[in-house]
């Protein structure tokens, strides 16, 4: 199996656009992406790709995501022109698409409701969503109680309460 994607590239290009907080982030998202794709059969390149890009217009400031969007006839709802930081998925996309050259329509809708969700999503597009609010450095109350659904089974499968150690 070939990589259509090089990772490493889209990392150095991405970490130059990025805080330094939001590429860690970014980062985790990405290995969550890849460890929830390993456990449920997604493709493990495709799913790290979209990991890696979903936030990947966060830091344009609000007022040049309007414009990115004014400018490709992607429409702005009223609370999305009320509060812009809204629009860092949608201008994603557009930045996925032009900078990073991603053309397949399965990752740019998991950037695209990462943080919206969307009816009937693709395995890939809950992925990149779970991933988004469990990457290990989320640690507000309602991700831990999440991340520890997810993970606690697996612990169960692997050491069964009655073999473990205390």
């Amino acid at each position: 199996m070939t990589n259509r994607y090089d990772l490493i590239k889209i990392q150095e290009k991405l970490q130059k656009k990025l805080t330094p907080d939001r590429y860690q982030h970014t980062l985790g998202v990405m290995y969550t992406c890849a460890a929830l794709a390993m456990c449920h059969g997604c493709n493990l390149e495709r799913a790290m790709v979209a990991g890696l890009l979903h936030d990947c217009a966060k830091c344009i400031p609000n007022d040049k995501k309007i414009s990115i969007c004014e400018k490709n006839n992607i429409a702005i709802t009223e609370a999305e022109r009320k509060n812009p930081s809204l629009l860092h998925a949608k201008a994603g996309v557009f930045l996925a698409k032009s900078k990073y050259d991603i053309e397949d329509e399965d990752i740019l809708d998991a950037i695209r409701y990462h943080t919206t969700g969307n009816v009937d999503m693709t395995l890939l597009q809950k992925i990149t969503y779970l991933a988004d609010y469990i990457e290990p450095l989320r640690k507000y109350e309602s991700c831990l109680a999440v991340r520890d659904y997810f993970y606690k089974g697996v612990a169960e499968i692997a050491c069964p309460e009655s073999d473990r150690e205390n």
